[in-house]
């Protein structure tokens, strides 16, 4: 699609909006921007790039003169407005397609319900450690459109990928596609688990056969898309249930097993990263290095000193002889489940937010067995304290905000113990992101225990 001469209609105007902004005008295309939100910041923004744009909505008129439709990752595909857009004959398209059209460097993709964001920048280090030039983004929150053209043939793009990316690429071939992970996320969006993991399985169904599918054993969904792509297997288990090229855990080592040899990389406690799911995303990110052609001692040493990544259990600090950990990326109930697993300290768990449709109730109860104490905020507070309380954890109470919860979780916490903000849920309800979640939530812990 070239874009010279064209009028694109831009919905949504976040990052990946102004991205594909940016890349449209620097081809030669005209571009007008519509949101629903309407703020001073945004007015502000769009009249300094001099922008045409209308806010607070968007309807068929806005289709008028458009000869392309460009969609943020927010938008639902099956939007009335996109409908009515398609059988104008007018293309849809989105930032991250435009990109898999424009880019002429091989990409690895990263996917899964959760673990993406820590896999894609693992992944990313990995590889730079291999001496390959590497540029990463994607959901991460690194566009990436409008850094194409610095890239060429010989360099790599590593892509974090959520499902919302994926539905909208027409054709995401990936020389390297790893899937950590799918379970219950997005179904108000997706409507059904099986719409949902069809659109993972799109990260390892249009591999030609020399690219490589790095896929997670461990679980049944992930492992059954090695019968749906023609790219080379490369899987990874933590239990040791691998293919015959993958990469595993054998006493004590991280080790990448072949049919005719198997190569130790480094010993598991020297991942620095804690909890199992973290093992298992080390693992993946292994396999995807393998699978570019990195040694396993380049690998162990980006492993080694790789320093996590903000808002994926984070260590803010430890005051007062108490713990805290940032996981406010965890905007569902499984990246809560693998939280709560990755201590064996007694735990204050901060969680609540908005829900996407899920049921409640199996969270509560994973709270109610491992956590000495519930501090609820947002939309699902009252859900989750009552249901919690139900299973047995008297000590469940609400926060009227997130610095009320920090103070309590700070009266509540005792010298050797760990307080854990790991939502379970969308942090929309009272944050502009989880970004925005997790830097008050550092900030609130800092002036209140960090003096």
């Amino acid at each position: 699609m070239k874009p010279k001469g064209k009028r694109a209609l831009v919905i949504g105007f976040g990052r990946s909006g102004r991205a594909a902004a940016a890349y449209i005008r620097a081809q030669g295309g005209m571009v007008k921007v519509v949101d629903r939100a309407d703020t001073p910041e945004l007015r502000t923004s769009l009249q300094n790039e001099g922008l045409e744009h209308r806010l607070g909505g968007y309807s068929e008129t806005d289709l008028r003169d458009a000869d392309l439709v460009i969609v943020s990752p927010g938008v639902p595909w099956d939007l009335p407005l996109l409908e009515s857009a398609r059988k104008q004959g007018l293309p849809v398209t989105s930032e991250i397609d435009l990109f898999f059209q424009a880019c002429p460097s091989p990409i690895a993709g990263i996917t899964g319900t959760n673990g993406k964001t820590t896999t894609t920048a693992l992944t990313a280090e990995v590889l730079r450690a291999g001496g390959l030039r590497v540029m990463r983004g994607g959901n991460i929150g690194e566009p990436v459109l409008d850094r194409v053209d610095q890239l060429g043939a010989d360099d790599w793009v590593v892509l974090e990928l959520s499902s919302f990316q994926l539905e909208s690429i027409e054709h995401p071939r990936l020389r390297i596609g790893t899937v950590l992970n799918v379970t219950p996320d997005h179904l108000d969006r997706h409507r059904s688990m099986e719409r949902y993991a069809e659109i993972k399985t799109r990260a390892v169904s249009f591999m030609e056969p020399d690219d490589h599918a790095v896929l997670n054993f461990d679980d049944p969904t992930v492992r059954a898309m090695s019968l749906r792509t023609r790219g080379q297997l490369m899987s990874f288990s933590t239990a040791g249930s691998v293919a015959d090229a993958g990469v595993t855990v054998q006493s004590g080592w991280i080790v990448i097993r072949a049919r005719d040899d198997d190569r130790r990389i480094m010993p598991v406690d020297k991942v620095p990263l804690p909890g199992a799911h973290n093992l298992s995303n080390v693992l993946a990110a292994v396999g995807a290095g393998a699978s570019a052609g990195v040694t396993g001692e380049r690998m162990a040493q980006a492993v080694r000193d790789f320093k996590g990544v903000e808002h994926r259990l984070e260590l803010i600090g430890t005051f007062r002889g108490v713990r805290w950990y940032n996981d406010s990326k965890a905007t569902n109930p499984d990246s809560t489940y693998k939280a709560l697993d990755a201590f064996t300290e007694p735990l204050v768990l901060i969680a609540g937010g908005r829900n996407k449709g899920l049921d409640v109730a199996p969270l509560a109860k994973a709270i109610a067995r491992r956590a000495t104490a519930l501090i609820a905020i947002g939309e699902t507070a009252d859900e989750l304290v009552q249901l919690a309380r139900k299973e047995g954890l008297s000590a469940s109470v609400l926060a009227t905000d997130l610095a009320d919860a920090v103070r309590r979780a700070a009266a509540t916490a005792t010298p050797g113990s760990v307080v854990l903000l790991s939502p379970g849920f969308t942090s929309f309800d009272m944050f502009r992101d989880y970004e925005d979640r997790g830097r008050r939530f550092k900030a609130a812990v800092m002036a209140e225990v960090g003096a």
